[in-house]
């Protein structure tokens, strides 16, 4: 089970819910980016006024589970932890957790590639990337 040293709050809006009362499916893969960036600044990687063209990461892959329904008004945040570190990619995992002891609602995966988007290539992984995490994380 994956250790979450970051969590992100965030609002269950009533534009989030569809038609069944429930939080939209795509809703969770905005959170999770929503969540993702949060914890990018909370290491120091990336900064307010920053373009995202410099940020220097694209997503290669995502998976979600779903695990229970989503509902307007509940108390939930987003975990993060970044759970391998490659040459040229990180594997993150996120959770959303209804409430600060409450039951994991969902939960995935990402994969996350460092890229140059002027050049069109991807890149080794930053070593001041690598290190931050590493530290935060405790991860070798």
């Amino acid at each position: 089970m994956t250790e979450y040293l970051f969590y992100h709050p965030l609002e269950i809006r009533y534009a989030d819910i569809d038609a069944q009362g429930h939080l939209n499916n795509a809703k969770f893969l905005t959170f999770f980016e929503q969540a993702r960036i949060q914890y990018l600044r909370h290491l120091g990687l990336f900064r307010e006024g920053t373009s995202f063209m410099e940020i220097g990461v694209i997503l290669a892959d995502i998976h979600v589970a779903f695990r229970a329904p989503v509902l307007w008004g509940m108390d939930v945040r987003v975990g993060v932890a970044t759970i391998h570190l490659g040459n040229k990619s990180m594997k993150v995992a996120q959770c959303l957790k209804n409430g600060i002891d409450g039951p994991i609602m969902a939960e995935g995966e990402v994969v996350l590639v460092t890229y140059d988007y002027h050049s069109g290539a991807t890149l080794p992984l930053p070593p001041n990337w690598r290190e931050a995490i590493k530290s935060f994380e405790n991860i070798s």
